[in-house]
């Protein structure tokens, strides 16, 4: 029996905004209960001592502590500034 039927492939097609044939829907509504059949297979598997996890492998953090470090001093800065003025970098005007 078809856990899926032709007329509910064709309403979420036509949700979706998809053009399909009788044809399409009925291979789609075959490869959907395929799909639906193997979910239920899942379903029955215990995994009551399988923990929930949000990744398949173990992901750890492998970014750096966050440690203050000083930053450039303001001639550094303004030495690679194509434009300064007063300890400023000039940019452009964007407004009128």
């Amino acid at each position: 029996m078809s856990r899926i039927t032709i007329d509910q492939v064709k309403h979420v097609a036509h949700l979706a905004r998809l053009a399909i044939t009788d044809e399409e829907a009925e291979k789609f509504t075959k490869q959907l209960d395929g799909i639906i059949s193997f979910a239920e297979e899942l379903n029955e598997i215990n995994t009551d001592n399988v923990e929930p996890t949000t990744h398949v492998l173990y992901m750890e953090n492998v970014m750096r502590e966050d440690v203050p470090q000083k930053g450039l001093s303001l001639e550094e800065v303004l030495k690679n500034a194509p434009d300064h003025q007063d300890g400023q970098v000039r940019v452009p005007s964007i407004l009128e």
